[in-house]
Protein backbone atom coordinates (compact mmCIF):
# COMPACT_ATOMS: atom_id res chain seq x y z
CA UNK A 1 0.00 0.00 0.00
CA UNK A 2 1.48 3.54 -0.57
CA UNK A 3 -0.40 6.38 0.31
CA UNK A 4 -3.39 6.87 -2.04
CA UNK A 5 -4.42 3.58 -0.58
CA UNK A 6 -4.13 5.06 3.16
CA UNK A 7 -5.61 7.68 2.17
CA UNK A 8 -8.70 5.96 1.38
CA UNK A 9 -8.30 3.22 4.33
CA UNK A 10 -8.51 6.23 6.95
CA UNK A 11 -11.23 8.27 4.72
CA UNK A 12 -13.33 5.39 4.93
CA UNK A 13 -12.75 5.04 8.81
CA UNK A 14 -13.38 8.90 9.27
CA UNK A 15 -17.03 8.23 7.04
CA UNK A 16 -17.92 4.99 9.68
CA UNK A 17 -17.07 7.53 12.84
CA UNK A 18 -19.08 10.24 11.51
CA UNK A 19 -22.05 8.13 10.83
CA UNK A 20 -22.15 6.79 14.57
CA UNK A 21 -22.24 10.40 15.86
CA UNK A 22 -24.77 11.49 13.54
CA UNK A 23 -26.61 8.10 14.46
CA UNK A 24 -26.16 9.13 18.36
CA UNK A 25 -28.80 11.74 18.05
CA UNK A 26 -31.36 9.16 17.06
CA UNK A 27 -30.99 7.14 19.54
CA UNK A 28 -32.67 8.19 22.85
CA UNK A 29 -33.47 4.65 24.38
CA UNK A 30 -33.00 0.79 24.90
CA UNK A 31 -35.27 0.58 22.13
CA UNK A 32 -33.74 2.93 19.50
CA UNK A 33 -30.12 1.29 20.46
CA UNK A 34 -31.43 -2.40 20.17
CA UNK A 35 -33.77 -2.12 17.48
CA UNK A 36 -34.06 1.32 15.81
CA UNK A 37 -37.43 1.57 17.40
CA UNK A 38 -38.92 -0.23 14.90
CA UNK A 39 -38.42 2.28 12.07
CA UNK A 40 -35.71 0.58 9.81
CA UNK A 41 -36.86 0.72 5.99
CA UNK A 42 -37.51 -3.24 5.07
CA UNK A 43 -34.51 -2.38 2.35
CA UNK A 44 -32.37 -1.01 4.95
CA UNK A 45 -33.01 -3.79 6.64
CA UNK A 46 -32.51 -6.39 4.24
CA UNK A 47 -28.87 -5.05 3.32
CA UNK A 48 -27.98 -4.86 6.94
CA UNK A 49 -29.23 -8.62 7.44
CA UNK A 50 -26.68 -9.09 4.05
CA UNK A 51 -23.87 -6.84 5.06
CA UNK A 52 -23.50 -8.58 9.07
CA UNK A 53 -23.82 -12.03 7.68
CA UNK A 54 -19.96 -12.61 6.78
CA UNK A 55 -16.70 -11.14 7.14
CA UNK A 56 -13.02 -11.40 6.05
CA UNK A 57 -13.35 -14.50 6.77
CA UNK A 58 -14.45 -14.87 3.49
CA UNK A 59 -11.63 -13.21 1.56
CA UNK A 60 -9.29 -15.58 4.00
CA UNK A 61 -10.80 -18.98 4.85
CA UNK A 62 -13.54 -19.28 1.96
CA UNK A 63 -10.89 -17.79 -0.28
CA UNK A 64 -8.76 -21.07 0.79
CA UNK A 65 -11.38 -23.41 0.12
CA UNK A 66 -12.11 -21.17 -3.43
CA UNK A 67 -8.21 -21.60 -4.60
CA UNK A 68 -8.03 -25.31 -3.52
CA UNK A 69 -11.45 -27.03 -3.97
CA UNK A 70 -13.42 -24.18 -6.56
CA UNK A 71 -17.18 -23.72 -6.80
CA UNK A 72 -17.86 -25.73 -3.75
CA UNK A 73 -17.21 -22.59 -2.17
CA UNK A 74 -20.38 -21.40 -3.56
CA UNK A 75 -22.29 -24.40 -3.29
CA UNK A 76 -21.81 -25.52 0.02
CA UNK A 77 -21.77 -21.98 1.96
CA UNK A 78 -23.56 -18.92 0.31
CA UNK A 79 -26.37 -21.15 -1.30
CA UNK A 80 -27.39 -22.81 1.55
CA UNK A 81 -27.54 -19.43 3.35
CA UNK A 82 -29.60 -17.74 0.16
CA UNK A 83 -31.95 -20.57 0.61
CA UNK A 84 -32.63 -20.80 3.72
CA UNK A 85 -32.85 -16.95 4.24
CA UNK A 86 -35.56 -17.51 1.44
CA UNK A 87 -37.34 -20.19 4.04
CA UNK A 88 -37.40 -18.09 6.96
CA UNK A 89 -38.55 -15.08 5.19
CA UNK A 90 -41.75 -16.58 5.98
CA UNK A 91 -41.28 -18.75 8.36
CA UNK A 92 -39.48 -16.66 10.76
CA UNK A 93 -38.91 -12.97 10.00
CA UNK A 94 -41.96 -11.73 10.28
CA UNK A 95 -42.76 -14.21 14.01
CA UNK A 96 -39.64 -12.09 14.87
CA UNK A 97 -40.78 -9.18 14.47
CA UNK A 98 -43.92 -9.19 16.26
CA UNK A 99 -41.48 -10.16 19.21
CA UNK A 100 -40.92 -6.17 19.26
CA UNK A 101 -44.32 -5.00 17.60
CA UNK A 102 -46.65 -7.07 20.18
CA UNK A 103 -44.23 -8.60 23.07
CA UNK A 104 -42.45 -5.16 22.91
CA UNK A 105 -39.35 -6.93 23.70
CA UNK A 106 -35.49 -5.51 22.90
CA UNK A 107 -33.44 -8.17 23.01
CA UNK A 108 -34.59 -11.33 20.67
CA UNK A 109 -34.20 -13.34 23.81
CA UNK A 110 -36.48 -11.66 26.42
CA UNK A 111 -39.44 -14.06 25.41
CA UNK A 112 -37.71 -16.68 26.12
CA UNK A 113 -38.79 -16.67 29.89
CA UNK A 114 -42.40 -16.75 29.35
CA UNK A 115 -42.32 -19.13 26.55
CA UNK A 116 -40.15 -21.67 28.39
CA UNK A 117 -38.78 -20.18 31.91
CA UNK A 118 -35.97 -18.56 33.08
CA UNK A 119 -33.39 -21.20 33.20
CA UNK A 120 -34.24 -22.05 29.44
CA UNK A 121 -33.24 -18.18 28.92
CA UNK A 122 -30.31 -18.36 31.03
CA UNK A 123 -28.84 -20.54 29.16
CA UNK A 124 -29.27 -20.06 26.00
CA UNK A 125 -27.73 -16.80 26.40
CA UNK A 126 -24.73 -17.50 28.08
CA UNK A 127 -23.98 -20.17 25.80
CA UNK A 128 -24.62 -17.96 22.39
CA UNK A 129 -22.74 -14.80 24.28
CA UNK A 130 -19.46 -17.48 24.99
CA UNK A 131 -19.72 -18.82 21.32
CA UNK A 132 -19.82 -15.09 19.91
CA UNK A 133 -16.92 -14.08 21.90
CA UNK A 134 -15.23 -16.74 20.05
CA UNK A 135 -17.00 -16.30 16.71
CA UNK A 136 -15.97 -12.55 16.81
CA UNK A 137 -12.68 -13.12 17.51
CA UNK A 138 -11.99 -15.12 14.63
CA UNK A 139 -13.54 -12.46 12.35
CA UNK A 140 -11.02 -9.65 14.29
CA UNK A 141 -8.40 -12.18 13.50
CA UNK A 142 -9.32 -12.52 9.93
CA UNK A 143 -9.27 -9.01 8.90
CA UNK A 144 -5.77 -7.99 10.87
CA UNK A 145 -4.43 -11.10 9.30
CA UNK A 146 -5.52 -9.17 5.55
CA UNK A 147 -4.02 -6.08 7.54
CA UNK A 148 -0.81 -7.72 8.16
CA UNK A 149 -0.37 -8.71 4.66
CA UNK A 150 -1.06 -5.34 2.95
CA UNK A 151 0.56 -2.77 5.61
CA UNK A 152 3.32 -4.87 7.42
CA UNK A 153 2.03 -4.34 10.91
CA UNK A 154 1.11 -7.17 14.02
CA UNK A 155 -1.57 -8.91 13.92
CA UNK A 156 -2.28 -7.82 17.50
CA UNK A 157 -2.00 -3.92 16.26
CA UNK A 158 -4.24 -4.74 13.40
CA UNK A 159 -6.91 -6.52 15.85
CA UNK A 160 -6.44 -2.99 17.98
CA UNK A 161 -7.30 -0.75 15.27
CA UNK A 162 -10.40 -2.28 13.61
CA UNK A 163 -11.92 -2.74 16.72
CA UNK A 164 -11.44 0.55 18.05
CA UNK A 165 -13.22 2.25 15.36
CA UNK A 166 -15.79 0.22 15.19
CA UNK A 167 -16.44 0.27 18.82
CA UNK A 168 -16.85 3.88 18.40
CA UNK A 169 -19.22 4.11 16.05
CA UNK A 170 -21.64 0.75 17.20
CA UNK A 171 -21.49 2.35 20.74
CA UNK A 172 -22.30 5.79 20.01
CA UNK A 173 -24.99 4.87 17.52
CA UNK A 174 -26.32 1.47 18.29
CA UNK A 175 -28.59 -0.10 15.68
CA UNK A 176 -29.06 2.75 13.29
CA UNK A 177 -25.01 3.20 12.98
CA UNK A 178 -24.83 -0.41 12.37
CA UNK A 179 -27.42 -0.16 9.70
CA UNK A 180 -26.04 3.18 8.20
CA UNK A 181 -22.53 2.16 7.80
CA UNK A 182 -23.39 -1.09 6.70
CA UNK A 183 -25.38 0.34 3.72
CA UNK A 184 -22.07 2.66 2.75
CA UNK A 185 -19.96 -0.54 3.34
CA UNK A 186 -22.81 -2.04 1.02
CA UNK A 187 -21.39 0.13 -1.60
CA UNK A 188 -17.90 0.08 -0.94
CA UNK A 189 -17.82 -3.49 -1.54
CA UNK A 190 -20.00 -3.43 -4.45
CA UNK A 191 -17.23 -1.11 -5.96
CA UNK A 192 -14.13 -2.96 -4.79
CA UNK A 193 -15.86 -6.35 -5.91
CA UNK A 194 -16.47 -5.36 -9.55
CA UNK A 195 -13.34 -3.78 -9.38
CA UNK A 196 -11.66 -7.52 -8.46
CA UNK A 197 -14.04 -8.99 -10.66
CA UNK A 198 -12.92 -6.75 -14.10
CA UNK A 199 -9.35 -7.13 -13.47
CA UNK A 200 -9.25 -11.10 -12.85
CA UNK A 201 -10.64 -11.17 -16.33
CA UNK A 202 -8.85 -8.85 -18.16
CA UNK A 203 -5.96 -11.12 -17.17
CA UNK A 204 -7.76 -14.54 -18.78
CA UNK A 205 -9.07 -13.02 -21.61
CA UNK A 206 -11.78 -10.71 -20.90
CA UNK A 207 -15.36 -11.14 -20.65
CA UNK A 208 -15.16 -13.96 -22.45
CA UNK A 209 -13.52 -15.76 -19.13
CA UNK A 210 -16.69 -16.28 -17.37
CA UNK A 211 -17.11 -19.14 -19.96
CA UNK A 212 -13.60 -20.54 -21.28
CA UNK A 213 -11.46 -20.45 -18.00
CA UNK A 214 -12.82 -23.28 -16.41
CA UNK A 215 -11.14 -26.53 -18.44
CA UNK A 216 -7.52 -24.25 -17.66
CA UNK A 217 -8.17 -24.56 -13.88
CA UNK A 218 -7.44 -27.83 -11.48
CA UNK A 219 -9.31 -30.62 -11.81
CA UNK A 220 -12.49 -31.25 -9.88
CA UNK A 221 -12.88 -27.20 -9.51
CA UNK A 222 -16.64 -27.16 -11.08
CA UNK A 223 -17.42 -29.84 -8.98
CA UNK A 224 -20.11 -28.27 -6.87
CA UNK A 225 -18.93 -30.72 -3.68
CA UNK A 226 -15.28 -31.42 -3.49
CA UNK A 227 -12.82 -32.47 -0.20
CA UNK A 228 -14.42 -32.33 3.17
CA UNK A 229 -17.59 -30.31 1.72
CA UNK A 230 -19.70 -33.16 0.85
CA UNK A 231 -23.64 -33.41 0.12
CA UNK A 232 -23.52 -34.83 3.46
CA UNK A 233 -21.87 -31.25 4.56
CA UNK A 234 -24.25 -29.56 2.35
CA UNK A 235 -27.58 -30.61 3.97
CA UNK A 236 -26.33 -30.38 7.11
CA UNK A 237 -24.72 -26.61 6.45
CA UNK A 238 -28.72 -25.93 4.96
CA UNK A 239 -30.12 -26.87 7.96
CA UNK A 240 -27.81 -25.07 10.09
CA UNK A 241 -27.79 -21.70 8.28
CA UNK A 242 -31.22 -21.43 8.07
CA UNK A 243 -31.91 -21.61 11.61
CA UNK A 244 -28.30 -19.30 11.72
CA UNK A 245 -29.87 -16.52 9.36
CA UNK A 246 -32.88 -16.13 10.50
CA UNK A 247 -32.15 -15.59 14.18
CA UNK A 248 -29.95 -17.97 15.21
CA UNK A 249 -26.99 -15.34 14.94
CA UNK A 250 -28.92 -12.83 17.09
CA UNK A 251 -28.08 -10.26 15.20
CA UNK A 252 -30.10 -10.97 12.12
CA UNK A 253 -33.18 -11.26 14.20
CA UNK A 254 -32.77 -7.86 15.07
CA UNK A 255 -33.30 -6.43 11.58
CA UNK A 256 -36.36 -8.18 11.14
CA UNK A 257 -37.33 -6.60 14.71
CA UNK A 258 -36.43 -3.32 13.51
CA UNK A 259 -38.57 -3.25 10.56
CA UNK A 260 -42.01 -1.41 10.95
CA UNK A 261 -44.17 -4.32 10.59
CA UNK A 262 -43.94 -8.44 9.46
CA UNK A 263 -44.67 -7.64 5.98
CA UNK A 264 -41.39 -5.80 5.83
CA UNK A 265 -39.46 -7.84 7.82
CA UNK A 266 -40.37 -10.49 4.93
CA UNK A 267 -39.21 -8.40 2.42
CA UNK A 268 -36.44 -7.48 4.11
CA UNK A 269 -35.75 -11.18 3.92
CA UNK A 270 -36.29 -11.77 0.69
CA UNK A 271 -33.86 -8.85 -0.50
CA UNK A 272 -31.16 -10.54 1.78
CA UNK A 273 -32.02 -13.61 0.33
CA UNK A 274 -31.65 -12.34 -3.20
CA UNK A 275 -28.10 -10.76 -2.51
CA UNK A 276 -26.61 -14.13 -0.44
CA UNK A 277 -27.49 -15.87 -3.82
CA UNK A 278 -25.99 -13.04 -6.69
CA UNK A 279 -22.94 -11.17 -5.06
CA UNK A 280 -20.91 -14.20 -3.56
CA UNK A 281 -21.04 -15.41 -6.59
CA UNK A 282 -19.41 -12.25 -8.03
CA UNK A 283 -16.70 -11.96 -5.15
CA UNK A 284 -15.75 -15.36 -6.24
CA UNK A 285 -14.91 -15.57 -9.18
CA UNK A 286 -11.54 -14.61 -8.78
CA UNK A 287 -10.79 -16.57 -6.11
CA UNK A 288 -12.11 -19.31 -8.55
CA UNK A 289 -9.58 -18.35 -11.12
CA UNK A 290 -6.28 -17.33 -8.61
CA UNK A 291 -4.63 -20.90 -9.42
CA UNK A 292 -4.05 -19.29 -12.68
CA UNK A 293 -2.97 -15.69 -11.44
CA UNK A 294 -0.77 -16.20 -8.10
CA UNK A 295 1.12 -19.10 -6.25
CA UNK A 296 -0.23 -19.11 -2.59
CA UNK A 297 2.31 -19.13 0.16
CA UNK A 298 0.01 -20.66 3.00
CA UNK A 299 -0.69 -24.39 3.21
CA UNK A 300 -4.76 -23.53 3.55
CA UNK A 301 -4.13 -21.01 0.80
CA UNK A 302 -5.97 -18.63 3.03
CA UNK A 303 -3.37 -15.66 1.67
CA UNK A 304 -4.50 -16.12 -1.96
CA UNK A 305 -6.66 -13.45 -2.52
CA UNK A 306 -4.94 -10.95 -0.52
CA UNK A 307 -1.78 -11.50 -3.06
CA UNK A 308 -4.05 -11.44 -5.80
CA UNK A 309 -5.13 -8.16 -4.94
CA UNK A 310 -1.77 -7.03 -3.73
CA UNK A 311 -0.34 -8.08 -7.45
CA UNK A 312 -3.22 -7.20 -9.57
CA UNK A 313 -4.60 -3.79 -9.03
CA UNK A 314 -3.29 -0.75 -8.92
CA UNK A 315 -2.83 2.03 -5.73
CA UNK A 316 -6.32 3.70 -4.94
CA UNK A 317 -8.42 0.70 -6.14
CA UNK A 318 -6.00 -1.56 -4.12
CA UNK A 319 -7.00 0.82 -1.51
CA UNK A 320 -10.28 0.02 -2.02
CA UNK A 321 -10.98 -3.20 -2.02
CA UNK A 322 -8.97 -3.23 1.50
CA UNK A 323 -11.56 -0.92 2.65
CA UNK A 324 -14.31 -3.92 1.18
CA UNK A 325 -11.96 -6.66 3.60
CA UNK A 326 -13.23 -4.14 6.46
CA UNK A 327 -16.19 -3.13 5.45
CA UNK A 328 -17.91 -7.10 5.88
CA UNK A 329 -15.83 -7.46 9.04
CA UNK A 330 -17.03 -4.21 10.53
CA UNK A 331 -20.15 -5.41 9.63
CA UNK A 332 -20.36 -8.76 10.87
CA UNK A 333 -18.66 -7.42 14.68
CA UNK A 334 -20.45 -4.45 15.32
CA UNK A 335 -24.07 -6.16 14.81
CA UNK A 336 -22.86 -9.14 17.10
CA UNK A 337 -21.77 -7.02 19.52
CA UNK A 338 -24.95 -4.87 19.34
CA UNK A 339 -26.59 -8.02 19.64
CA UNK A 340 -24.73 -9.68 22.44
CA UNK A 341 -25.41 -6.29 24.46
CA UNK A 342 -29.17 -6.65 24.23
CA UNK A 343 -28.68 -9.87 25.36
CA UNK A 344 -26.93 -9.58 28.44
CA UNK A 345 -28.54 -6.06 29.91
CA UNK A 346 -32.19 -7.00 28.52
CA UNK A 347 -31.84 -11.19 29.72
CA UNK A 348 -28.52 -11.66 31.98
CA UNK A 349 -28.12 -8.65 33.87
CA UNK A 350 -32.05 -8.66 35.18
CA UNK A 351 -32.16 -12.25 35.88
CA UNK A 352 -28.99 -11.74 38.73
CA UNK A 353 -29.65 -7.87 39.40
CA UNK A 354 -32.49 -6.17 41.27
CA UNK A 355 -30.57 -2.62 39.75
CA UNK A 356 -30.46 -3.51 36.79
CA UNK A 357 -34.53 -4.59 36.47
CA UNK A 358 -35.02 -1.04 37.68
CA UNK A 359 -32.62 0.94 35.18
CA UNK A 360 -33.52 4.31 34.01
CA UNK A 361 -33.74 4.95 30.71
CA UNK A 362 -30.67 6.87 31.14
CA UNK A 363 -29.02 3.94 33.30
CA UNK A 364 -30.41 1.37 30.79
CA UNK A 365 -28.67 2.72 27.71
CA UNK A 366 -25.39 3.55 29.50
CA UNK A 367 -25.37 -0.11 30.46
CA UNK A 368 -26.14 -0.94 26.81
CA UNK A 369 -23.13 0.91 25.59
CA UNK A 370 -20.41 -0.18 28.49
CA UNK A 371 -21.83 -3.72 27.58
CA UNK A 372 -21.26 -3.31 24.19
CA UNK A 373 -17.49 -2.33 24.51
CA UNK A 374 -17.04 -4.72 27.05
CA UNK A 375 -17.82 -7.36 24.13
CA UNK A 376 -15.63 -5.87 21.73
CA UNK A 377 -12.68 -5.92 24.17
CA UNK A 378 -13.11 -9.58 25.16
CA UNK A 379 -13.40 -10.95 21.89
CA UNK A 380 -10.22 -8.88 20.56
CA UNK A 381 -8.53 -10.38 23.43
CA UNK A 382 -9.29 -14.06 22.29
CA UNK A 383 -8.85 -12.79 18.48
CA UNK A 384 -4.94 -12.96 19.95
CA UNK A 385 -5.30 -16.40 20.29
CA UNK A 386 -7.29 -17.81 17.47
CA UNK A 387 -4.37 -19.55 15.82
CA UNK A 388 -3.21 -21.09 19.02
CA UNK A 389 -3.39 -24.43 19.32
CA UNK A 390 -6.87 -24.66 21.21
CA UNK A 391 -8.25 -22.61 17.92
CA UNK A 392 -6.52 -24.22 15.73
CA UNK A 393 -7.44 -21.38 13.02
CA UNK A 394 -9.47 -18.91 11.51
CA UNK A 395 -11.89 -21.34 9.47
CA UNK A 396 -11.88 -24.01 11.84
CA UNK A 397 -13.25 -21.79 14.38
CA UNK A 398 -15.75 -20.16 11.89
CA UNK A 399 -16.87 -23.75 10.41
CA UNK A 400 -16.21 -26.07 12.99
CA UNK A 401 -17.59 -24.21 16.59
CA UNK A 402 -19.58 -21.89 15.19
CA UNK A 403 -21.41 -24.25 12.89
CA UNK A 404 -21.19 -26.98 15.31
CA UNK A 405 -22.77 -24.87 18.58
CA UNK A 406 -25.08 -22.79 16.36
CA UNK A 407 -27.87 -25.14 16.06
CA UNK A 408 -28.58 -26.51 19.78
CA UNK A 409 -28.33 -22.66 20.90
CA UNK A 410 -30.77 -21.70 18.09
CA UNK A 411 -33.05 -24.70 17.74
CA UNK A 412 -35.66 -24.02 21.01
CA UNK A 413 -35.36 -20.33 20.24
CA UNK A 414 -36.27 -20.68 16.89
CA UNK A 415 -38.68 -23.26 17.05
CA UNK A 416 -40.15 -21.68 19.92
CA UNK A 417 -41.83 -19.24 17.96
CA UNK A 418 -44.15 -21.78 15.61
CA UNK A 419 -47.18 -23.02 16.82
CA UNK A 420 -45.99 -27.05 15.87
CA UNK A 421 -43.70 -27.01 18.31
CA UNK A 422 -46.28 -25.18 21.10
CA UNK A 423 -46.00 -28.58 23.49
CA UNK A 424 -41.77 -28.27 23.61
CA UNK A 425 -42.11 -26.95 26.82
CA UNK A 426 -38.91 -26.39 29.33
CA UNK A 427 -37.74 -29.54 29.64
CA UNK A 428 -37.53 -30.00 25.92
CA UNK A 429 -35.28 -26.76 25.69
CA UNK A 430 -33.10 -27.88 27.99
CA UNK A 431 -32.30 -31.35 27.37
CA UNK A 432 -32.18 -30.89 23.48
CA UNK A 433 -29.67 -27.56 24.34
CA UNK A 434 -27.37 -29.67 26.30
CA UNK A 435 -27.21 -33.00 24.63
CA UNK A 436 -26.51 -30.36 21.65
CA UNK A 437 -23.65 -29.46 23.06
CA UNK A 438 -22.13 -32.27 24.45
CA UNK A 439 -22.56 -33.97 21.06
CA UNK A 440 -20.64 -31.19 19.64
CA UNK A 441 -17.63 -31.84 22.38
CA UNK A 442 -17.82 -35.74 21.87
CA UNK A 443 -17.58 -35.69 18.27
CA UNK A 444 -14.92 -33.55 18.05
CA UNK A 445 -12.58 -34.07 21.05
CA UNK A 446 -11.42 -37.12 23.32
CA UNK A 447 -11.75 -37.29 26.90
CA UNK A 448 -8.30 -35.43 27.49
CA UNK A 449 -9.77 -32.67 25.38
CA UNK A 450 -7.23 -33.62 22.05
CA UNK A 451 -8.99 -33.05 18.93
CA UNK A 452 -10.74 -36.03 17.26
CA UNK A 453 -8.98 -36.45 13.98
CA UNK A 454 -11.17 -39.42 12.60
CA UNK A 455 -14.52 -37.94 12.09
CA UNK A 456 -15.32 -36.06 8.99
CA UNK A 457 -16.69 -32.76 8.96
CA UNK A 458 -20.28 -33.25 7.77
CA UNK A 459 -20.92 -35.12 10.94
CA UNK A 460 -18.70 -32.82 13.27
CA UNK A 461 -21.18 -29.71 12.12
CA UNK A 462 -24.61 -32.00 11.67
CA UNK A 463 -24.41 -34.45 14.90
CA UNK A 464 -25.13 -31.60 16.96
CA UNK A 465 -28.24 -29.84 15.49
CA UNK A 466 -29.76 -33.45 14.71
CA UNK A 467 -29.64 -34.68 18.03
CA UNK A 468 -30.88 -31.13 19.22
CA UNK A 469 -34.05 -31.70 16.64
CA UNK A 470 -35.38 -34.54 17.19
CA UNK A 471 -35.20 -34.38 20.91
CA UNK A 472 -36.52 -31.54 20.87
CA UNK A 473 -39.78 -32.64 18.73
CA UNK A 474 -39.10 -36.18 20.68
CA UNK A 475 -39.78 -34.59 24.43
CA UNK A 476 -42.37 -31.92 23.20
CA UNK A 477 -44.73 -35.62 22.17
CA UNK A 478 -43.08 -37.29 24.96
CA UNK A 479 -44.01 -34.70 28.05
CA UNK A 480 -45.87 -32.14 26.38
CA UNK A 481 -45.66 -28.91 28.54
CA UNK A 482 -48.19 -26.38 26.78
CA UNK A 483 -49.88 -24.38 29.01
CA UNK A 484 -52.36 -21.36 28.29
CA UNK A 485 -50.04 -18.41 28.98
CA UNK A 486 -47.47 -20.09 26.82
CA UNK A 487 -50.12 -20.72 24.16
CA UNK A 488 -51.19 -17.16 24.03
CA UNK A 489 -47.84 -16.09 23.50
CA UNK A 490 -47.53 -18.52 20.57
CA UNK A 491 -50.64 -16.98 19.22
CA UNK A 492 -49.73 -13.68 19.26
CA UNK A 493 -46.22 -14.22 17.95
CA UNK A 494 -48.28 -15.66 14.53
CA UNK A 495 -51.28 -13.60 14.40
CA UNK A 496 -51.37 -10.19 12.38
CA UNK A 497 -54.10 -8.64 14.31
CA UNK A 498 -53.86 -8.62 18.03
CA UNK A 499 -56.82 -10.98 18.67
CA UNK A 500 -58.37 -12.28 21.85
CA UNK A 501 -54.72 -13.89 22.76
CA UNK A 502 -52.99 -10.63 23.79
CA UNK A 503 -54.10 -9.81 26.71
CA UNK A 504 -53.36 -12.84 27.23
CA UNK A 505 -49.74 -12.72 26.62
CA UNK A 506 -49.61 -9.45 28.66
CA UNK A 507 -51.11 -11.52 31.68
CA UNK A 508 -48.37 -13.68 31.19
CA UNK A 509 -45.79 -11.69 32.33
CA UNK A 510 -44.94 -10.10 28.62
CA UNK A 511 -43.28 -6.94 28.71
CA UNK A 512 -45.86 -3.95 28.37
CA UNK A 513 -45.59 -0.53 26.79
CA UNK A 514 -44.53 1.87 29.40
CA UNK A 515 -46.46 4.24 30.62
CA UNK A 516 -45.80 7.97 29.71
CA UNK A 517 -43.34 9.09 31.95
CA UNK A 518 -42.52 5.84 33.62
CA UNK A 519 -38.78 5.62 31.88
CA UNK A 520 -38.37 1.98 33.10
CA UNK A 521 -36.27 -0.59 31.14
CA UNK A 522 -37.96 -3.71 32.08
CA UNK A 523 -38.37 -4.32 28.24
CA UNK A 524 -40.85 -1.69 27.65
CA UNK A 525 -39.33 0.39 25.34
CA UNK A 526 -39.94 -1.45 22.07
CA UNK A 527 -43.49 -1.04 21.03
CA UNK A 528 -42.73 0.81 17.90
CA UNK A 529 -45.74 0.03 15.71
Amino acid sequence: MNSLDWVVLIAYFGVMIAIGVWSHKRVDNVSDFFTAGGKMPWWLAGISHHMSGYSAVMFTGYAGIAYTFGVTSFVTWSLPIAIGIGIGAKLFAPRLNRLRSKLHVASPLEYLKNRYNIQTQQALAWSGLLLKIVDVGAKWAAIATLLSVFTGITITQGIFITGAITAVYCTVGGLWADALTELGQFIIQLLAGIAMLVTAMSKLGGFSSLWTVWDKLPSGHTHPTAGPYTMTFLIAYLFIKTFEYNGGMWNQAQRYMATTSARDATRSARLSAILWLVWPAVLFFPMWVAPLLVQAKKPDASDSYALMTEQLLPHGLLGLVVVGFFSHTMAMCSSDANAISAVFTRDIAPAFSKTAREWSTRAGLLAARLSTLSFLGLSMALATQINSPTFKDIITVVIKWVAGLMGPIAIPFMLGLLRQFRKSGPTAALTSWAAGLLAFFFTNYNFDGSAKTDVALQYQVALPLAISLVLYILIGFIKPEDTPERDAIIATINSDDDGPFAPAAAAAGVPAPAEAGDGKVLGREGAGS
